[in-house]
């Protein structure tokens, strides 16, 4: 018996099960490797125990390793990052900023206004078309038949880093880091308002609205939704809105703009969640007409993803990328800073 349904959401991270067996009760003891040489189609025993290695065979709900042997009964579950592939995704040639590149990632610093892959009303012009036509254009793609292998996602309006799989393998792994929340990400961000306190931490379960399933709530009480905690700090205060930087200990959809709203200092310009309408300042036409102007300068979420470290799944090493906020955001802050000043003259 095998299914293909998604088994558990992590917010930009999903792990999806490709295969579902129940080992028959007339089985005798046999490596689940060999076993599932006969069970999957072009399964290689190579392909199957770096599966194994990367925690993505579950027996029972359980990883096990390639020399686990099946019991009648089993229930064995093949785990994967990205969905049951339905439909072709077509190469696009489309530019990329790529901040890193080796056999087995790519480090992406995407675009605001971009989507990442392909999906309902966004079928091309995305991040994985353009991925499709990069890798196509790889010495080793015709090799291995290379494709981008998303592991985490960043919103279309929100500007930053991307790590995309090369190989399996990799992909397997760094989905493997995105679920035990290894892995290292920061976020700058534009707030309305300004905070007591120059740090802390927000806990809240996030889920889909029971009022609109576009958007994501916070459940404080957990009954809910799945755990998300966001620590934040204070980079600079201009009175009406602040700078902060956002590090996720969980990662959960619209995790910051949610959690942002859910104490009171939405996102700047964040219409999903409110944040588009002037939350703090005056009542003079002069100032409405600036808050205007800001919107026009960056006309999305103030949100950029601005590093990401991670265990690199080829030399098992520490590495870390940072890259810088982009001229929207850039433009904005220097905007709303010789407001400050001239404020406090």
């Amino acid at each position: 018996m095998t299914t293909e349904t998604e088994i558990t959401e992590q917010d930009d991270q999903e792990l999806y099960e490709h295969h579902r067996f129940v080992v028959d009760k007339g089985q005798s003891p046999l490596r689940i490797d060999k076993w599932l040489m006969n069970h999957v189609q072009n399964a290689s025993r190579s392909k199957i125990q770096s599966a194994a290695d990367a925690e993505s065979i579950l027996v029972n709900d359980k990883p096990i390793k390639s020399n686990y042997k099946v019991n009648p009964g089993d229930v064995i579950s093949i785990v994967m990052a990205h969905p049951p592939r339905d439909t072709e995704v077509y190469p696009e040639d489309i530019p990329l900023n790529i901040l890193h590149e080796d056999h087995e990632v790519i480090v992406v610093n995407k675009e605001a206004g971009m989507v990442v892959h392909p999906g309902h009303g966004n079928y091309t012009g995305t991040l994985v078309n353009a991925l499709v036509y990069h890798f196509q254009n790889l010495p080793t793609a015709s090799e291995h038949g290379m494709r981008p292998g998303l592991v985490h996602r960043i919103d279309k309006n929100t500007s930053g880093l991307l790590v995309i799989a090369k190989t399996e393998l990799a992909m397997m792994m760094l989905a493997k880091e995105f679920f035990d929340h290894t892995i290292e990400r920061t976020y700058q961000a534009l707030v309305w308002g300004d905070f007591k306190e120059d740090s802390g931490t927000i806990e809240g379960n996030i889920g889909r609205s029971l009022k609109d399933r576009t958007v994501m709530d916070v459940f404080p009480n957990g009954e809910y939704g799945k755990e998300a905690i966001t620590h934040f700090k204070v980079i600079e205060r201009f009175g009406y809105v602040t700078l902060i930087e956002c590090k996720l200990e969980t990662g959960r959809t619209h995790q910051i703009r949610a959690h942002m709203k859910f104490i009171g200092h939405p996102l700047f310009n964040d219409a999903t969640y409110g944040g588009d309408k002037i939350l703090k300042g005056t009542t003079f036409s002069k100032y409405r007409q600036y808050i205007d102007n800001c919107f026009k300068i960056m006309p999305r979420q103030a949100l950029h993803a601005k590093s990401l470290g991670f265990i690199h799944p080829g030399t098992k090493k520490k590495v870390f990328f940072e890259s810088e906020l982009p001229e929207d955001f850039k433009l904005l802050i220097e905007k709303w800073r010789a407001y400050a000043v001239n404020v406090n003259q």
